[in-house]
């Protein structure tokens, strides 16, 4: 079929207009024929199956039953009255109730007659109930009988509002199948359709819009799906070829004096195996003469920054600067000062660049990275500035870059002729699906160990009855020379509810923990930040033993003697939150533990939530339990992005379609890169439209 149809602009589509055609645009993008096409149901409502009460499932579907009705009888209600008839067929009975337009419904009920019935049934006192049915006779219903699934469409309010209702797209759809009369040429390989049993694109849309059955329904599903996902592989694979074939990268061929030199002497610890796996990924990448574009991931605790620490070594030994960007000033500052540390009597010069650094500290900064004297830069945003210049950069290493922009990265790469080296860490751990679609061009390490003597962390929830215990075990903990942080929730909607539950909790602490035996800090937005770093500072030299705060502790202070962390109103927190928080904790050899507060009135979500923190320590089961929660835009702020708005694939439903889609598309690009034998023709034209047209998403990493 001539692609160019496809092209054409909704408001010629019969039955559209320049209104409707508005209107569909604003509220669901759609604005040419291709989009209408691309606009998939919802659901969809199976009017080929009869279903028996006995056999009737609590899932909320819509479903059809045959049956009669013995007994009909009106209730009285709080308000009004709504009228009940007992439906029965030869498995059970159920409940039909109206509670509208009772007497004429009444008047025209056949009793003992056979009806069919269609609605959503819901769980009522023990019995299914369904309001409001379609009804009709038998008699009527097999006369005109029409078999088939009717799809539903996504809708808005706006849309229903302008007349826009599912049965008008219905209708749309329709019409545009009858004026492309339904031809739509093949995306795939015959290889491809033929190894895996798909359904060819023209059956497939056919099917997906107007399905014969749920057979069909299911193979169009299939079908569609995987086309999506595997065009989305086959860019970001292709692009990481090509970026390894294309953009030289440095060629860090020595280990040098400084590296050998930290590695035996300054070492705090022993390197876990994952921790050694991980450098000599790292290494093998850096003397690849190819860019290194890999993503570090690592629970909280697990000592990326001494992963980091040793790249920036190799740098240096082969005569580059390196620098590491941080997301926050908080993050930036612990970043330096616990890397100085590391390196203290080494003799590498390391800096430290944010929007606080008054204007006359910046000046030797910017000359000595200019002339080399400088090797290490650390910092947030303002090392994108156009004033920081580099010598010889030879690697960057961007923390939590999710935080960041696109553009903003990109600034970083062109400090330099040759863009330097890209390590990127994060310690959100990603589930295994998403690392696939969003960084599926990053090469992925993972540290899945902690250090040793780290004990894990013991993790309870108790209710706000339980609150006396609570305290007397703190008092314990404080006993033994411990210290504790009570974090309270900042939303930005209910900023002022949530600073006054702040200060109310710190006023019952303060009572509880009276001075002089307990000293508390207290640390929220509403400070001013030398305020706020006093108090921070504080309590890190253990003046105080107990920190009373909102999540701005989420990332940042690092206090090994803190060893009990309680999230009140933990019911509030998404599961991540909940997972960095606890992070806080545990980072010294005394036994740590996090202690979720919460009240008794808790939504299901959020007791799964809970009973997720309690069962594992693990951030990557965490992130899967979130990534099904949240869904994948939310988990990585990329609803605002526009990444991941897939049309019909769910990240996390098909798993399984999106390592088939890998697979395949990893098969094909090793043996033909440029797509050029003729076997993968279709899959040539296709991806070059695709790309044209900016319809697969676009991301750099």
């Amino acid at each position: 079929m001539d692609i160019r149809l496809l092209q054409t602009p909704i408001v010629y589509l019969k039955g559209v207009g320049p209104n409707r055609a508005q209107t569909l645009q604003s509220e669901l993008g759609i604005g040419t024929y291709q989009d209408l096409l691309n606009l998939f149901p919802n659901r969809y409502i199976d009017k080929t199956q009869y279903y028996k009460i006995g056999g009737l499932q609590r899932s909320n579907a819509d479903v059809q039953i045959i049956g009669k009705i013995i007994n009909i009888k009106t209730v009285e209600q709080k308000r009004g009255k709504r009228l009940v008839a007992t439906f029965v067929d030869e498995t059970g009975q159920m409940e039909l109730v109206w509670f509208r337009g009772q007497k004429w419904i009444r008047e025209n009920l056949q009793l003992n007659t056979p009806y069919v019935i269609f609605g959503r049934c819901n769980w009522y006192n023990g019995m299914y109930s369904m309001p409001h049915p379609e009804m009709e006779l038998l008699s009527e219903h097999e006369k005109g009988l029409k078999v088939s699934m009717q799809p539903v469409y996504p809708s808005t309010e706006k849309l229903s509002a302008k007349g826009i209702t599912n049965r008008v797209i219905n209708k749309l759809m329709q019409q545009l199948f009858m004026e492309t009369k339904g031809r739509f040429s093949e995306s795939l390989s015959p290889h491809l359709l033929q190894e895996l049993k798909l359904l060819s694109k023209k059956e497939a849309v056919f099917n997906i819009h107007f399905p014969k059955n749920q057979k069909l329904l299911a193979k169009a599903q299939f079908r569609l799906k995987f086309e999506e996902l595997f065009f989305i592989q086959l860019q970001l694979i292709s692009k990481k070829l090509l970026r390894k074939q294309k953009i030289k990268g440095y060629n860090f061929d020595k280990v040098g004096p400084l590296f050998n030199e930290f590695y035996a002497n300054h070492l705090p610890f022993e390197l876990t195996d994952a921790q050694k796996r991980v450098v000599k990924e790292i290494r093998a990448d850096l003397g690849s003469n190819a860019q290194m574009n890999r993503l570090l991931q690592g629970d909280v605790g697990s000592g990326k920054t001494i992963v980091a620490v040793m790249t920036m070594l190799l740098a240096i030994d082969n005569g580059f600067q390196a620098c590491l960007m941080a997301p926050t000033e908080i993050l930036a500052t612990q970043h330096y000062n616990s890397i100085r540390q590391l390196l203290e009597g080494t003799g590498v010069s390391c800096s430290l660049l944010t929007g606080s650094v008054k204007q006359s500290a910046r000046k030797p900064i910017h000359e000595q990275l200019e002339n080399g004297e400088l090797r290490i830069l650390i910092g947030t945003h303002a090392l994108l500035e156009d004033k920081v210049k580099f010598n010889n950069l030879g690697l960057a290493i961007v923390d939590e870059q999710h935080r960041f922009g696109v553009a903003q990265r990109s600034k970083l790469w062109h400090k330099n002729d040759i863009p330097p080296h890209i390590l990127v860490m994060t310690a959100t751990p990603i589930p295994r699906t998403l690392a696939m679609s969003l960084y599926g061009d990053l090469d992925i390490s993972v540290i899945d160990e902690l250090p040793p003597g780290r004990k894990p962390i013991k993790t309870v929830h108790r209710y706000d009855s339980n609150r006396l215990k609570v305290f007397q075990f703190l008092r314990d903990e404080i006993k033994k020379g411990r210290q504790i942080y009570i974090v309270y929730p900042l939303i930005q909607e209910s900023e002022a509810l949530d600073y006054k539950d702040l200060m109310d909790g710190y006023e019952s602490i303060a009572r509880d923990f009276p001075l002089p035996a307990y000293q508390i800090s207290i640390v929220h937005g509403k400070m001013k930040p030398a305020d706020k770093d006093y108090e921070m500072e504080r309590f890190v030299k253990g003046e105080t033993q107990i920190m009373v705060a909102t999540t701005v502790i989420e990332v940042g202070v690092n206090v090994p003697n803190a060893s009990v962390m309680i999230i009140e109103s933990a019911e509030r927190f998404g599961l991540s939150q909940l997972h960095q928080l606890r992070g806080r904790v545990g980072r010294g050899a005394a036994q740590s533990f996090c202690i979720l507060m919460t009240g008794h009135k808790l939504s299901s979500e959020a007791k799964t939530r809970l009973e997720t923190m309690v069962r594992t320590n693990d951030g990557f089961e965490i992130a899967e339990v979130d990534l099904k929660l949240r869904g994948p835009g939310d988990l990585m702020g990329t609803q605002q992005s526009g990444i991941l708005n897939l049309k019909i694939a769910d990240l996390v439903k098909d798993n399984d379609i999106l390592k088939t889609a890998r697979y395949y598309a990893l098969k094909i690009l090793k043996d033909d890169p440029a797509l050029e034998h003729p076997e993968n023709q279709t899959i040539r034209h296709t991806y070059a439209r695709l790309m044209k047209h900016k319809t697969i998403w676009n991301y750099i990493s």
